[in-house]
């Protein structure tokens, strides 16, 4: 458990304090009379619940209530990673160990915490003795249920509101750093990217039925999908194809030879007319299709490159998209 919790194990001295991390504040707590509490965890459990029995062994010494709801966020985080703030150190050297009556009898008192890296880290900071076990926990947890109670003008709704606030912002906070998020993203992408592959074929199987209706030549000669695609966008109505297309469907093919074979196909197709407003329709789907190939290769691009940063070894050794599985 480190220093804090070897070095003692029941609350003695002359002095004893516990600090309670609150939402609206930090608390310092003197307990001028244990015996009240009883002996054992169990009656100490007992004892807590009866607030007179408290208030005679409990006595609020400190109270320092945090600015705003980002200085609660900000000491709470720190609270929650083992870390002493400076916001905290100034409230326990102001009240434990400030003057100089206090530094000669430092040593004759003790100070509770629930959380035993804080208290390494207080100890560390101020040398104050800290304490961290049962006994702390169950007084803690009885000064915190009746908190409104030792702390004057705090009542239960603004403690609620406090509480409610800070949870919401703590909750933002811990999602947003999320040593996970990036995994998030790769999960995100390669689920995208299955869809995408899926649509995609679908989407593309139906331009080829539907402009095969007009052109069904085209189909043998272009096998891939993406670029039949751009190909049908291009001469959508064979009965205009010209020279201007010939040059821009030379550029899509990739190959002078396969352009003139569609250019032939074209002139001696076997489809049927088909009116401006079905081209328009065609028009517009195969645009959207294109849409969505293109980002899908974008996304696959994005997809490799993550996998590079977050997982290069998987990568390397199974490939980006299995990899990408594998963390999903």
């Amino acid at each position: 458990r480190g220093r804090a919790g070897s070095e003692t194990r029941t609350m003695t001295g002359k002095m004893s304090f516990v600090l309670l991390e609150s939402a609206s504040g930090y608390g310092l707590f003197e307990l001028v009379a244990l015996d009240e509490l009883g002996s054992g965890t169990e009656g100490v459990q007992k004892a807590l619940k009866d607030l007179d029995r408290l208030s005679k062994a409990v006595k609020l010494k400190a109270f320092q209530p945090f600015a705003s709801t980002a200085s609660a966020l900000e000491e709470i985080n720190s609270v929650s990673e083992g870390l002493m703030t400076d916001c905290l150190k100034d409230f326990l050297s102001r009240n434990l160990t400030g003057g100089e009556k206090k530094e000669k009898k430092s040593g004759k008192f003790s100070l509770g915490l629930i959380d035993p890296k804080l208290a390494n880290a207080v100890h560390d900071g101020t040398g104050i003795k800290c304490v961290c076990d049962e006994l702390v926990g169950e007084v803690l947890r009885g000064v915190r249920q009746h908190l409104p109670h030792f702390v004057k003008g705090l009542s239960d709704m603004d403690l609620a509101r406090s509480q409610l606030s800070l949870a919401h912002s703590y909750s933002r906070a811990k999602v947003k750093f999320n040593v996970n998020k990036v995994d998030n993203m790769i999960i995100q992408a390669i689920a995208l990217l299955d869809i995408l592959d899926r649509d995609v074929n679908t989407f593309v199987m139906r331009v080829r039925e539907w402009y095969s209706w007009h052109f069904p030549e085209l189909v043998k000669i272009l096998a891939d999908n993406y670029v039949y695609c751009r190909a049908a966008l291009l001469i959508m109505d064979r009965s205009t194809f010209n020279d201007d297309k010939m040059k821009a469907l030379e550029e899509i093919v990739g190959s002078e030879e396969k352009a003139k074979e569609i250019e032939e196909a074209s002139r001696s197709s076997m489809g049927q007319d088909i009116s401006p407003i079905d081209l328009v329709n065609i028009e517009k789907f195969a645009s959207k299709v294109i849409s969505l190939a293109e980002y899908r290769e974008k996304l696959h691009a994005y997809l490799i490159e993550r996998m590079g940063d977050i997982a290069p070894n998987l990568a390397e050794l199974i490939g980006e998209l299995v990899g990408a599985r594998l963390i999903s």
